[in-house]
């Protein structure tokens, strides 16, 4: 095994052991792995910073940089992340490399080539350079939606937009006129590029508009349920985790 600590934080278990195989096929054992900011914090309070840390960015309880927040941790980064558009030139900049997923074993191999060779060298990762990039200033939130029906392009005013919400792999605008539309980007991506004071992810699967939340009642194990406007799903449950947040948000 190489002589390196190497940690994976990833929400997604069976990802984060997938990952954890593939290393060990490539002689590197995780030290450890982690799923969420809260987790990652507690440990990096209680452990020494890894040599390499593969990280993804949208963890189940927030963006992984919240992890850094008030912690000084100068470790070597690979991301591993779904985002493939504008904040790849930020990948490339501030860190060793970053792996879109599914990761490729090759891709893989070719990311711990550089860090080895750039071990003694490293520069260090301007994370909120990242972060600024992904998550975009208040003006330049969505205002529309372009979405391709047939052969036109609709344009979708985002006050239309009671939720967005995932289904059989796909992602889904629901519009206030009892429309929905799929759309070209996953649940994370739409998320970077919302007004957060004008929408929030309930759930893994679910982000809802403020403007269109007709009632919240208590649901089970302190989990709150949410009715829309229009939208007919009655299963609109906001996580356990994300509670706290959602009652902040609605404030």
């Amino acid at each position: 095994m190489k002589d390196y600590r190497t940690l994976i934080i990833e929400d997604e278990k069976p990802a984060a052991r997938l990952l954890s195989r593939k290393l060990n096929s490539l002689g590197i054992q995780a030290i450890e792995m982690l799923h969420s900011v809260e987790q990652a914090r507690n440990w990096f309070m209680e452990n020494q910073a890894p040599d390499l840390i593969f990280l993804d960015i949208q963890l189940s309880d927030g963006l992984s940089f919240e992890i850094f927040d008030g912690l000084e941790i100068n470790s070597a980064i690979i991301f591993t992340t779904a985002y493939d558009e504008f904040a790849i030139r930020a990948f490339k900049l501030n860190s060793i490399d970053y792996l879109l997923k599914p990761i490729a074993e090759e891709e893989l191999e070719i990311a711990i080539g550089k860090f080895e060779r750039l071990r003694k060298v490293l520069p260090s990762i301007d994370l909120q350079q990242i972060k600024k990039l992904i998550i975009p200033d208040k003006n330049q939130y969505k205002t529309r939606f372009s979405i391709k029906v047939g052969n036109s392009i609709k344009l979708i005013p985002i006050e239309e937009i009671e939720c967005f919400f995932s289904e059989n792999k796909g992602t889904y605008a629901y519009c206030d006129n009892n429309s929905q539309y799929l759309l070209d980007q996953t649940l994370e991506q739409i998320e970077t590029v919302l007004d957060p004071d004008k929408f929030f992810r309930i759930s893994r699967g679910n982000i809802v508009n403020i403007n269109s939340i007709q009632n919240i009642s208590v649901h089970s194990s302190s989990r709150l349920r949410v009715q829309l406007n229009n939208f007919p799903s009655q299963e609109l449950i906001v996580s356990r985790e994300r509670v706290g947040d959602f009652k902040e948000w609605l404030e």
